[in-house]
């Protein structure tokens, strides 16, 4: 705007004349001393200013107060010795034509020059006429020049698209709506209501209850009463489903439908005796057959299965039946089997798998004689201990089976029970079983029963245990303590032992609460512990040369779990009772062992200095000792010893593991004790342990073998410290790292310190110890990536690294903060998300320093924000991702604003128009290919709404980013089915209009837009005007070009778009502009194609709108939009 007491002349946005004046010296203090004449007068935006401005010559964008004199005339040429000679100062080139010919490119639209605007792309060009507009001349230009009839109410012969005839676009004249922002926003602000306390909120908890009407009452969390007696205020979602909750409504009609099986099993789930706490089989299963494994072949004895065993039919006589049956059995008796010899590990497992299969389809075609054979066959086979090693995974892979087939067995009794009259209730008792069903029970224990060798007689009776229940209340009461005695005629000890695991875990399943059986049969292996040192056993070992340390692992898996059956919520007093008779028994490693593996942590850790004692008087040759640590150290690790013996446990059991001379050995006992060293000790002993473990692991390179292990031993340290600056204080913390010699462990263990370092980092740091240390770490991660890394790799090591320079901070010191991202690109130049965070991080760096100099920057700061914006604009051209780069150069561009760095905000800018035509046709997001002009739509709309702030070069025509931008654009090869060109076209209609207001909507503090440099000066408007001319051409052409069948929609669509652009934008009061809508609602609906819907509320909105001040000619609008049905 032109300052107050200007007489005699208008705002003019340059003043040329003072230009050479500011050219020949520039002032730091930012007054800027003109040495001219004193005619030449100051000009708040001038030429030599701005250039000094964007140069970084003078940071501050206001123009000095107390001038005297001649009043600013900001581009004054007519009162300039300049203008006389046709020369302008401002510019490096010197005309040498004749004053007549010579002009400045910036007074381009003065109609006495001749001035003409021209838009490159192919866009219309347009010469500016001679007659003068008074007012405003912005967005949509000008309406159709049509004769007098054509500003009445067309006839029915009257042609929609009559308006967009190639000669007529030039004729368009029209007016943007002048706006006052302030008053808009006022009268789009919510009307507010109060509430008083109690009243209902949507924010508060809602709680929905159930009543026989399938009624809610949502309730305010300080309310007792419903929402729609307590409050006025309608909740929106009870309104639509009037009351009634869907999910409540669902589930009752859904709930008769529900099966009685599946609501039995649930009930049965609800109702488990064995709490969480008790740790499942199925837990422990898939480490035994990790464990223990062979490499010696292995044999298998398979049913071979005659056509007797199908020989039954429904048909037959049930005599028959049951002769045919006893004849398979006999026939199985009598060694109807096939022995494979020479069976790999693997084949073995895959053949038991093929029996467990065959158990369920005999059972599924009716072959239970089939099915009971296969069982028997397989129980027999836990008998077999030729590869001893081999037995604990055999007896897991044997009971699967036996599980299977008391499932069967179950499940077939308990569907005998259920008949259409009645449903077995959940917890039954005998009385509600029919006959058929006890009769089918019992049959099944006499065929069993009939088994000839012990070992399968008793594994088939324990996997039907369950199925006492249909007989009587005591039948598994009576039948377990049978069981357990018949397991006293088993004389080898893994045999029998292994058997008494099995009762247990199916007496845990069916009857928890008999303890009885459970003591009993730990207290039988007492009595028969003595035997695994026997002569027989001992024998058997030579035989197979298996040494003794190797042998009594073997007994660990079923003794655990017999001690942890039995240590389920016993009393305290019972655990010391089998603790006390586990010390009376010689050689007692293996016992002991079991103990410290099943007994509760708790119980363990307040008696370690006990069980410490119990270690060292152990046998040595028997059970190492290490394994005994071990076991202790893992109690130890979940539960915490008394406190004043804490040292002495970890020395004594240290000095153990420390003379080792195995490494594997060494590292098992070692990975334990570390996790017990970290919870209670500091980084001393800790540093202790890691050199005492690099120590061992070193020689030979031993560590190769250990990744696993050494692997759990970070993992455990950085769990423990969670502050990285003691953790990395740790002196053989890092040459721990260095024995990870393969990199793919290498980089794992950089994964999970960054993640540590990430949950558990709360405030950002500076620390030089923590900041190499994990530069190195991120460094590592970084070399990984090569050509075959793959993407989701890529993103997650990337994450993690961001996150490390996200929590980088060197306060107010802003240089060493740049130098650390400088450092950072350097390092970490092959993922791309970390450049980009590397320049999110630059670019809010300069917006900090922005804020801590309030705006006003120093030399100092100033060189300092455009070192950041050059880090940034080097950058970018770096990434892949053209969308990312676009993104970018926008931020950037706008980051380079706000800090008044208007020279290399234009180059941003410049350099992102210059990146539009590159961007493909199809982008590639998450894997799918997707058309990318929808992408382009988002930027640019989000590109103009900067460009309407950012202020004209002084070298440059008027608005030359938009008409750069427009050039590219034209010149972009869009879809030919698309109109994303057009939408676009209309946003710059939008910006355009905003352009021509007085005062823009918004600004950047201490950068001066074009409403402040141009003042509103109406030469400034008609360039604008050019503009908005040449857009409403294309737009308008392209409406035209859709007057086709098969695009009359797309037509209709942009018609009413641009006539919303209109009514938003432009001055209706103006005939032609006001006719011109007219003739784009009839087009919207000519062809039916427009939503009835759509226009009845827009018709709506005009007519509320012309109620409002200033809008009185809307309503004779309103009267010329008449609606039309499709037909």
């Amino acid at each position: 705007m032109a300052p107050p007491g200007l007489s005699g002349r208008g705002p003019a946005p340059y003043n040329h004349g003072a230009v050479r004046a500011q050219r020949e010296g520039t002032c730091p203090s930012q007054s800027w001393r003109l040495q001219g004449s004193a005619g030449e007068a100051y000009a708040p935006y001038n030429h030599g200013a701005l250039r000094a401005q964007r140069e970084g010559t003078c940071h501050s964008f206001m123009a000095p107060s107390g001038l005297s004199g001649t009043a600013p005339a900001p581009h004054n040429h007519g009162a300039l010795r300049a203008q006389r000679e046709g020369t302008c100062p401002s510019q490096s080139w010197r005309p040498r034509r004749s004053a007549g010919e010579s002009i400045c490119p910036l007074q381009s639209w003065r109609p006495e020059r001749g001035g003409a605007c021209e838009v490159k792309g192919g866009l219309p060009q347009y010469k500016r006429s001679r007659d003068r507009e008074d007012g405003r001349l912005s967005l949509l230009a000008r309406t159709a020049a049509t004769s007098s009839r054509g500003l009445e109410a067309p006839n029915r012969d009257w042609t929609p698209l009559s308006f967009l005839g190639s000669g007529r676009a030039k004729h368009l004249l029209g007016h943007s709506r002048s706006r006052n922002y302030k008053a808009e926003f006022a009268s789009c602000r919510l009307e507010a209501v109060p509430l008083e306390f109690g009243d209902y909120h949507p924010l508060k908890p809602i709680t929905v209850t159930e009543s026989k009407t399938k009624k809610v009452s949502r309730k305010g969390s300080t309310s007792s009463t419903s929402s729609s007696s307590s409050s006025s205020v309608v909740d929106p979602l009870s309104s639509v489903l009037d009351g009634t909750d869907p999910l409540s409504m669902f589930a009752a009609t859904a709930e008769p439908a529900a099966t009685d099986s599946s609501r039995k099993r649930r009930d049965r789930d609800e109702n488990s005796i064995v709490g969480s706490d008790f740790e499942p089989w199925a837990s422990k299963r898939g480490e035994i057959l990790a464990r223990y494994t062979t490499t010696e072949k292995l044999s298998i004895n398979l049913f071979m299965g005659s056509e007797k065993g199908k020989a039954g039919t429904a048909t037959s006589a049930m005599s028959e039946k049951v002769r045919t049956r006893l004849e398979e059995l006999d026939d199985f008796e009598e060694g109807s089997q096939k022995e494979l010899l020479n069976l790999t590990q693997q084949d073995y497992v895959n053949r038991i798998e093929e029996l467990n299969q065959s158990l369920k389809d005999a059972w599924a075609s009716d072959q239970k004689v089939k099915a009971l054979k296969i069982v028997i066959q397989c129980s027999k086979l836990l008998s077999d201990t030729s590869v001893i090693q081999f037995y604990p995974s055999k007896f897991v892979l044997i009971t699967d089976i036996l599980d299977t087939f008391g499932k069967l067995v179950y499940e077939r009794i308990f569907s005998m029970c259920v008949d259409n009259r009645s449903v077995l209730p959940d917890h039954f008792s005998p009385e509600n079983v029919n006959d058929t069903a006890k009769e089918t029970c019992l049959n099944w224990f006499f065929k069993i029963a009939s088994i000839r060798e012990l070992i399968p007689r008793f594994y088939v009776e324990a996997s039907i245990l369950k199925c006492n229940k249909f007989l009587s209340k005591m039948g598994i009461s009576e039948c377990l303590p049978r069981l357990t005695c018949m397991i006293r005629g088993i004389g080898d000890p893994l045999v029998s032992v292994y058997a008494r695991a099995y009762l247990c875990r199916v007496g845990m399943e069916v009857a928890p609460h008999l303890k009885e059986s459970l003591n009993k049969n730990f207290f039988d292996f007492l009595l028969t512990f003595k035997q695994i040192h026997g002569d027989t056993v001992q024998n058997q070992l030579v035989v197979q040369g298996v040494e003794l340390p190797s042998y009594l692992p073997l007994y660990s898996p079923a003794m655990d779990w017999i001690f942890q059956c039995i240590s389920y919520h016993a009393p305290e007093a019972l655990l010391t009772e089998m603790m006390e008779r586990c010390k009376k028994l010689g050689n007692n490693a293996l016992l002991l062992n079991s103990v410290m593996s099943a007994f509760r942590a708790e119980f363990i850790a307040t008696r370690s200095m006990d069980f410490i004692g119990m270690i060292k008087e152990c046998d040595e040759s028997g059970f190492p000792k290490h394994l005994l640590f071990r076991s202790l150290g893992l109690n130890l690790a979940l539960a915490d010893p008394p406190e004043g013996d804490r040292l002495q446990i970890l020395n004594e059991a240290w000095k153990v593991i420390t003379k080792l001379k195995n490494p594997q050995d060494y590292i098992n006992c070692a990975e334990v004790w570390v996790e017990y060293t970290c919870k209670h000790f500091t980084k001393r002993e800790v540093n202790t342990v890691l050199a005492d473990v690099i120590k061992h692991m070193t020689p030979d390179r031993a560590f190769e073998d250990s990744y696993p292990q050494l692997q759990s031993i970070i993992k455990k340290v950085i769990a423990h410290f969670h502050d990285f600056s003691v953790l990395f204080s740790v002196e053989k913390f890092l040459p721990f790292l260095d024995m990870f010699q393969k990199e793919s462990v290498r980089v794992e263990v950089c994964k999970c310190i960054m993640e540590v370092f990430i949950k558990h980092q709360q405030e950002p740091t500076k620390d030089p110890v923590i900041l190499n240390a994990l530069l190195h770490v991120c460094k590592t991660m970084h070399d990984s990536v090569n050509a075959l890394t793959l993407e989701d790799e890529k993103r997650m090591l990337a994450y993690l690294i961001n996150g490390f320079i996200k929590m980088v901070s060197f306060g107010r010191d802003f240089e060493q903060q740049l130098s650390f991202y400088v450092e950072a690109r350097s390092m970490f130049c092959n993922l791309e998300p970390v450049l980009v965070q590397l320049i999110h991080s630059v670019n809010r760096l300069a917006m900090e320093t922005r804020k801590v100099m309030k705006g006003n920057h120093s030399r100092k700061t100033a060189a300092f924000v455009r070192a950041c914006v050059a880090y940034c604009f080097i950058t970018i051209p770096s990434l892949v991702s053209i969308f990312t780069r676009l993104n970018l150069y926008l931020h950037s561009g706008q980051v380079a604003l706000a800090n008044q760095c208007l020279s290399q905000a234009d180059a941003f800018f410049k350099a992102a128009i210059s990146l539009i035509p590159e961007v493909p046709k199809m982008i590639n997001i998450d894997g799918k290919m997707r058309l990318s002009e929808s992408f382009l739509l988002e930027f640019l709309c989000n590109f103009f709404s900067t460009l309407l702030i950012v202020p004209d070069h002084p070298e440059h025509g008027v608005l030359f980013l938009v008409r750069e931008l427009l050039n590219v654009i034209q010149d972009y090869t869009w879809e030919d089915n698309g109109d994303d060109k057009i939408r676009i076209y209309t946003c710059v209609l939008h910006l355009l209009s905003a352009m021509s207001q007085e005062t823009y909507l918004y600004h950047i503090d201490k950068v001066d837009s074009n409403d402040s440099l141009y003042g509103g000066d109406s030469k400034f408007l008609a360039e604008n005007n050019k503009l908005c001319e040449t857009v409403m051409a294309q737009i308008l052409e392209h409406l035209k070009t859709l007057a086709k069948d098969e695009a009359l929609k797309r037509q209709s669509s942009l018609g009413l778009s641009f006539f919303n652009s209109i009514l938003a934008h432009g001055d209706l009061r103006n005939n032609r502009l006001n006719q011109l809508s007219v003739n784009l609602w009839h087009l919207a609906q000519r062809h039916g194609c427009a939503d009835t819907r759509t226009m009845v509320k827009t018709l709506e909105y005009i007519k509320r709108r012309s109620k409002q001040p200033d809008m009185g000619h809307l309503t004779e609008l309103a009267l010329r939009l008449p609606l039309q049905t499709r037909t």
